[in-house]
């Protein structure tokens, strides 16, 4: 094993400091990697103060951050997609069982034990759970390691390794191209990233928002009209017309306004995890076979895949830099939504401590 700098937190109620981990060697399968940006996920803050104790209580100390992009510094005698170097990226997983149906299809993201980038036990006992990436190093079972296209600005790209797939694995999944009428609710840091998907993706892109003050920079990520959903005659303009919503928002809301902008067969997916269970009408599913479901990340196969797509369409998050000893200031500033539209820490920082 060896240490690398981190910062972490030890209770729910502490702010995130400065320290130290372990992380091991790398084995035959194994990439170790400097990290150089890490992306700071809504999960991240979650995590952090054990808000989501009754499905993943935390153990601490915690080291958050799944938006991970470095260079391979060392490999294991067994790799072959990765040498000293190549610029790489891991997002919320680091292994999974290998062998079930989900891991067989590609669907790593499904495996009943899947092992997440933090929080999850660690299977090598380097320490009691994996620590994540708001550290200078890791070490990732080539499997679950990606190429980052050279063309990205790296800061920018290291949202995609959570933000992005999350947001382009559905469209991908419900048949989102050009022909395709398609609405993002909600325009926040995974909002933005789903105007820009269905952009590139070539379908006529409808953003809907509660903030007539956010259709400027709508039209700027690529929407092709903005709809202001507390709005009653904008609403019903669009009824019955779209074939694909992505719902991004995280608070309550009236699920049912926006299935009923769906066509017949329409679909309408979460990627938002409201805190309360939404109230569905049931005929408004009903009539029109309209569809309701949800959505995590991706799997590696499908990872790569948006990274590609990224690499080839110019798409990264829109991100503002910062220092790792912002990452408290960052985090009270993500809970009031003031940033545009995803933070990305720049882990060069981390040599200063």
């Amino acid at each position: 094993m060896y240490k690398t700098k981190a910062y972490s937190a030890t209770s729910a109620t502490s702010r995130l400091a400065s320290t130290s981990i372990p992380r091991r060697d790398p084995a035959d399968r194994d990439v170790q990697i400097e990290i150089l940006f890490c992306g700071i996920c809504h999960s991240d803050l979650h995590y952090a103060r054990d808000e989501w104790h009754d499905v993943i209580p935390t153990v601490y100390p915690c080291v958050p951050g799944h938006e991970i992009v470095g260079k391979v510094v060392k490999v294991g005698s067994a790799v072959s997609k990765f040498k000293a170097g190549d610029l790489v990226g891991v997002g919320c997983l680091v292994d999974s069982d290998h062998t079930c149906p989900n891991c067989q299809a590609g669907l790593q993201q499904f495996c009943p034990n899947m092992v997440l980038t933090y929080g999850s036990p660690d299977r090598h006992q380097t320490a009691a759970v994996t620590y994540g990436g708001y550290s200078s190093s890791v070490v990732v079972d080539e499997g679950f390691v990606l190429n980052i296209p050279t063309n990205l600005d790296l800061a920018a790209a290291a949202p995609l390794l959570c933000a992005g797939i999350t947001t382009y694995s559905p469209m991908h999944h419900w048949g989102v191209t050009k022909g395709k009428k398609v609405g993002v609710v909600g325009l926040g840091g995974l909002g933005h990233m789903g105007v820009k998907f269905a952009h590139a993706l070539g379908a006529h892109t409808v953003v809907f928002t509660t903030s007539p003050g956010k259709k400027e920079d709508a039209l700027r990520l690529g929407a092709d009209e903005v709809v202001v959903s507390r709005n009653a005659d904008e609403m019903k303009k669009h009824a019955g017309s779209f074939d694909f919503i992505l719902d991004c928002v995280a608070a309550d809301h009236d699920i049912n306004a926006f299935i009923n902008q769906l066509t017949r067969d329409g679909n309408i997916t979460l990627v938002g995890a409201p805190e309360k269970p939404l109230a569905v009408a049931a005929f408004g599913l009903i009539f029109g076979r309209r569809s309701l479901s949800g959505s995590p990340i991706g799997g590696i196969p499908e990872t790569q895949e948006m990274l590609d797509f990224c690499g080839k369409h110019n798409i990264t998050a829109d991100v503002e830099i910062i220092p790792i000893q912002k990452i408290n200031e960052a985090y009270e500033r993500m809970v009031k939504s003031d940033v545009k539209y995803r933070f990305s820490i720049d882990m060069a920082s981390l040599k200063t401590d």
